[in-house]
């Protein structure tokens, strides 16, 4: 195998090795998802991007732009829509579990990536991909520039009043989604009470003792709920509990569990479904060696609530964090108005151009919001200011940093890919188990 190839493997191995351990299956499941293509690889891979960027030069990264409130693993199909706490439907980002505090470049270089990859799945040329990502670096910096001059960056998202094409088609969508129809589809009457039902693919009963400890996590949860978004204490009564398993390719190996929860009312119809899915480590932590950020959070699942809060301005009013057994959970809503936007019904550049440009707002916002001005203590000052400050005027020579990384990386990863899959074959890839 060559150098890189062992490089995939032991960073595959590093990153992975104790939920591999705890379950080999999860990770073979997830390792086979990898090698479909390139895209899915690179999304499954993050702990490879960043060993990456740990050897990688920044001339946009200073003490202030190297050390904000990041995504950290900002791709293509990690936005979408969600409810905020305000009522308002909102597309933006909506993955955390990566969340850290880094280069606000690693961000903007891991989406120009991963639409380099996309765009060579679509069969489209190097030409068309660079004015996608010229449009979406253009966009951010141009939002960036106007929270600088208008601090109003809490005010502003991407809603049904101000958008249009196929990112206002998503928001349309979500809308038509209801709280009794993800209840219909994930709960059963029984008698005069609502409970989930068993015979769900990916639903299990909870044995007593993990029963147990779950419901005392939750009563722990509780308490991390900020005073400002408390509700009644009807509406946090548990109902039911169910073990969950098999959901997406970042979350191989962790404990997940669905709680049913009491509404504003007894009416079952306001019965509310919470997650409580174990957290992982942030894959930009492992190459930011800072020991107050390190110190800031109590366990991942605090670290994952606390980065939701920083980077949302109106963050899920259930949004909190739990342990059990001295491992982090993160705690937040099912939520119906959650729509991902399907990326295979764009397939002209022309159609993807003003979905990259309001892209790069919602990243600009994500990254301006989580400062001084919001409940976090980590970043003190005004990112838009650092960040408008660190580009300065160059903005050409900023925008073809980004697409000129973009290509070469989406390169490097169509070749990763061959080599993950030809490690993966072959059995290099120890705690998987067998391969065959």
């Amino acid at each position: 195998m060559t150098d890189r190839g062992d490089r995939i493997v032991s960073v595959l191995e590093e990153a992975f090795a104790g939920l591999m351990a705890a379950d080999p299956a999860a990770f073979r499941h997830k390792f086979r998802k990898m090698a479909a293509e390139p895209f899915t690889f690179y999304r499954g891979s993050a702990c490879l991007f960043y060993a990456d960027m740990a050897d990688l030069p920044d001339e946009w990264a200073d003490e202030r732009t190297g050390r904000i409130w990041i995504q950290g693993d900002l791709h293509a199909q990690n936005f979408g829509t969600y409810m905020d706490s305000e009522g308002t439907l909102v597309f933006d980002v909506n993955d955390f579990d990566e969340a850290y505090l880094g280069s606000f470049t690693w961000d903007l270089r891991r989406f120009a990536a991963s639409m380099a990859l996309l765009g060579w799945r679509k069969a489209l040329p190097d030409s068309a991909i660079t004015d996608l990502i010229r449009t979406y670096v253009a966009s951010y910096v141009a939002q960036v520039r106007s929270f600088a001059e208008r601090p109003d960056d809490e005010l502003f998202s991407l809603r049904l009043d101000n958008t249009d094409g196929a990112l206002h088609r998503v928001l349309q969508h979500a809308r038509l989604a209801t709280r009794i129809g993800l209840l219909d589809e994930k709960t059963t009457i029984v008698g005069y009470e609502r409970r989930f039902r068993r015979d769900r693919e990916g639903t299990h009963e909870l044995p007593s003792d993990v029963l147990a400890a779950v419901l005392l996590a939750y009563e722990s949860y509780l308490d991390t709920i900020p005073t400002g978004k408390r509700a009644s204490s009807r509406t946090y009564a548990v109902k039911d509990v169910v073990g969950r398993s098999g959901f997406g390719i970042g979350s191989a190996g962790l404990h997940a569990y669905n709680i049913l929860v009491e509404g504003r009312s007894q009416a079952l119809e306001n019965d509310v479904v919470l997650s409580m899915k174990q957290a992982n480590v942030a894959a930009p932590s492992r190459i930011v060696p800072d020991a107050r950020i390190r110190e800031y959070f109590t366990d991942h699942g605090h670290r994952t609530a606390v980065s939701q809060r920083a980077l949302q301005a109106h963050a899920d009013p259930w949004l909190g964090h739990t342990e059990i057994g001295g491992v982090g959970y993160v705690v937040s809503e099912l939520s119906p108005y959650e729509a991902d936007l399907d990326w295979s019904d764009l397939t002209e550049p022309a159609d993807m151009l003003p979905v990259l440009g309001y892209l790069g707002r919602a990243t600009a916002k994500m990254h301006c919001v989580a400062d001084s001005d919001s409940a976090q203590t980590l970043v003190d000052f005004q990112c838009e200011e650092a960040i408008a400050a660190a580009i300065g005027g160059r903005d050409a020579e900023f925008s073809e940093s980004v697409v000129a990384f973009a290509l070469g990386y989406a390169r490097q990863t169509r070749e990763d890919h061959r080599l993950f899959v030809d490690a993966f074959r072959d059995g290099r890839i120890k705690g998987v188990g067998s391969t065959a």
